[in-house]
């Protein structure tokens, strides 16, 4: 059971050794598995669409841009009125420099196969990671949060406002010169039933409910209008 717990409390809920490694190493993946479609040449996901098309104007890396956006997004929280939690400010800085990290060791393969291989295990790849990260129960990250609070403000289903928030980013990053293709189109479709099989199994019971919490229903609730 997913529950929505502030930052003091997260520390308190306990299994930390457990909790904190599964998100510190989801955020790594998460990184990984961005770096891994970037050198499949094949498209990449919605945000990093964006991101590569804003990296053609400012001089940036890539997973510089990914910090910088992750604390943007985080500003528009402020009228959401989102709770942050310490997984959403480590996702903010851990994703961008992992991301770096991996496409400073990863050469772009010629062979379309190779490149093929990499996108599959990118997309895959990001499920685990989004499934290990919100399993730690450390909060949701920036994006995750825009798109969840936006949902309960305006009554849309999450599905519908996902779509919505990805349409945009996609489109304005296609403006700016960023990099979209049939990864895009795979990630869009994959990503939410990969993370809603893998999630289950991954979610840290925590021992103890700390006085004040409940579950997210919420989140639950968004799901289900969307049909998922």
């Amino acid at each position: 059971m997913l529950v929505d717990l502030g930052p003091i409390a997260q520390l308190r809920a306990g299994r930390l050794g457990r909790r904190l490694t599964q998100l510190f190493v989801g955020l790594v993946l998460y990184g990984a598995s961005l770096a891994l479609m970037v050198r499949s040449m094949l498209g990449l996901a919605p945000w990093d669409v964006l991101h590569s098309g804003l990296i053609e104007h400012i001089d940036i890396t890539l997973g510089q841009m990914v910090v910088a956006m992750s604390l943007v997004v985080l500003v528009l929280w402020i009228p959401l009125r989102e709770k942050p939690g310490l997984g959403t400010i480590a996702n903010a800085i851990v994703v961008g420099f992992a991301a770096d990290a991996v496409l400073a060791l990863l050469d772009e393969p010629d062979a379309w196969w190779l490149r093929g291989l990499l996108l599959v295990a990118g997309v895959f790849l990001n499920g685990l990671a989004t499934a290990l990260y919100i399993g730690s129960q450390f909060g949701r990250g920036p994006r995750d949060g825009l798109m969840t609070g936006l949902a309960r403000r305006t009554g849309r289903s999450l599905a519908l406002v996902r779509t919505g928030i990805e349409i945009t980013v996609v489109v304005i990053g296609l403006v700016l010169g960023g990099v979209a293709g049939a990864g895009t189109v795979l990630y869009a479709l994959a990503i939410g039933p990969l993370a809603q099989l893998m999630l289950p199994g991954l979610i840290v019971q925590l021992p103890e409910m700390p006085t004040g919490t409940s579950p997210t229903t919420e989140i639950r609730s968004i799901t289900r209008r969307a049909g998922k």
